[in-house]
């Protein structure tokens, strides 16, 4: 998924090193903090790992290949030492991250105004929940993931279909086809609407994650 998007500043931004298995500072280009980080072994069978929230002391880890929850730990506990920076992770030693001699891709995406936005809502159980990303149109991607509750990695596109009515959905964790019966998103001028309150999706009181892109 990641690959289909182009590096610039601010935004997106890709990359390659090698893992040490201990303490590693990884340089990128993004400029801006990244807010949601996935990484990928590229020589070594390991789970994608996600991290996102980065907040003052805590930040939440998932795996984009799996349903599982995506918990908060604080900084030091796992996977990273301190909050990224505009030019740097400083990565703790990590299956999926950083273990030693394996080589890994890291995909950085952040908030660029009327661009992208990456963020968090609060599910509230109704049949539907408007989020506002701050575009001046519809977001044309949209891939939202349950953290403090179990569920897929949802995807739409208006390749596929963003409409008012049944929309065709991935789940990048799963190699099932797409969905096309049901309807999960509806477009919205500002960013997107949720609609429905599955748990994977706007369950009543779960935290999800979210990027998307106008």
């Amino acid at each position: 998924m990641p690959t289909a998007f182009r590096r610039a500043p601010s935004f997106f931004d890709v990359v390659c090193y090698t893992g040490n298995g201990t303490s590693n500072t990884i340089n990128h280009n993004l400029a801006v903090e990244p807010e949601l980080i996935i990484f990928k072994s590229r020589s070594a069978t390991q789970n994608w790992v996600v991290l996102s929230d980065f907040g003052p002391i805590y930040f939440r880890r998932a795996y984009l290949d799996l349903t599982n929850t995506g918990p908060q730990f604080g900084y030091g506990d796992a996977i990273i030492s301190s909050k990224p920076s505009a030019t740097s992770i400083s990565l703790l030693a990590g299956t999926g991250s950083n273990s030693a001699s394996v080589n890994y891709v890291a995909y950085l995406f952040a908030t660029c105004p009327g661009v992208s936005k990456v963020g968090t809502y609060t599910g509230n159980g109704g049949s539907s929940q408007d989020i506002n990303c701050g575009f001046t149109s519809s977001a044309r991607f949209v891939l939202v993931k349950a953290v403090s509750g179990t569920g897929d990695w949802w995807v739409w596109d208006t390749a596929r279909g963003i409409t008012s009515g049944n929309d065709s959905s991935l789940r990048v964790n799963t190699t099932a086809e797409e969905v096309t019966t049901l309807d999960f998103i509806n477009p919205l001028a500002s960013g997107f609407t949720i609609v429905g309150s599955d748990s994977s999706r706007n369950g009543d009181g779960i935290k999800y994650i979210f990027l998307a892109i106008a």
